[in-house]
């Protein structure tokens, strides 16, 4: 996947009214119009996101072009061979079917790069915030380490138990605002730092993640990245997906159903 990985990098062409930030409307913000729209519509696509502060204020690159990206999404799982083999192989198919999926669709994936000394900070967050179902708990996120994650570049940190409280907040499409397109219900209250236990894995590791478990990373000051690729399924058997979700199946691309 890493050198895979390396090749779309080295094809990326992402027009200057389009370079975003991750991430858009969440933590961050957008650039402009262009910056919304390339987001937005990138659920049945291959997109670029960046790091903070690596473009100067003409939207060129301040550092080398594959050394800017924070991660790149949402439909590596559909769209390029690699990752489709990793996301439908047997290994993970046979991992849904233990945890007693009837359905599983999977409904967006991310290459996460975790640059060195810059990478950026994931503040704490429930996944479900995003990508909210009815009723709850029918969301599965997948995380594969492609790299060792530790302490020092930046490993995943988890609230144990946080996943039967509920979600605290969500983000919502919301088309009268015209900076972002989406907007928040909720809030979520201010975690405490001492709640939070690390999970340092090695290279090849994989990480379930329940929807509702709060968890976050730090800023990677290491010399050192820590690339992961991470994916989401839901039970689609007698689940309902949001239609406020910033993330909607579209006729090019319904959710594909993990089980062929």
């Amino acid at each position: 996947m890493k050198e895979r990985i390396g090749k779309i990098v080295a094809k990326m062409d992402v027009p200057l009214h389009c370079r975003t930030v991750f991430p858009p409307g969440l933590e961050g913000q957008f650039q402009g119009k262009g910056s919304t729209e390339y987001f937005l519509s990138s659920g049945d696509n291959i997109r670029f996101f960046f790091e903070k502060d690596v473009f100067d204020k003409e939207g060129n690159f301040r550092v080398p072009p594959e050394k800017s990206i924070n991660k790149i999404g949402h439909a590596l799982h559909a769209l390029d061979p690699v990752f489709k083999s990793v996301t439908y192989s047997p290994k993970i198919q046979a991992l849904a079917r233990s945890l007693g999926l009837q359905m599983p669709v999977v409904v967006q994936s991310m290459y996460i790069f975790k640059q060195p000394h810059f990478g950026g900070e994931v503040t704490p967050h429930q996944d479900a915030t995003y990508l909210y179902t009815e009723p709850l708990g029918r969301l599965l996120g997948v995380w594969i380490a492609l790299e060792d994650a530790s302490l020092e570049n930046s490993c995943l940190w988890f609230i144990p138990g946080s996943h039967t409280s509920g979600v605290s907040r969500r983000l919502v499409l919301d088309p009268a605002s015209s900076a972002t397109g989406t907007s928040c219900l909720g809030s979520d209250p201010a975690w405490e730092n001492s709640l939070f236990v690390p999970t340092p894995v090695k290279t090849g590791a994989l990480i379930l993640l329940h929807g509702q478990v709060v968890h976050k990373s730090e800023q990677n000051l290491s010399d050192r990245s820590r690339h992961a690729y991470t994916f989401h399924l839901m039970e689609a058997s007698g689940t309902i997906w949001s239609p406020e979700n910033w993330l909607q199946p579209t006729a090019e691309l319904p959710f594909p159903p993990l089980y062929t």
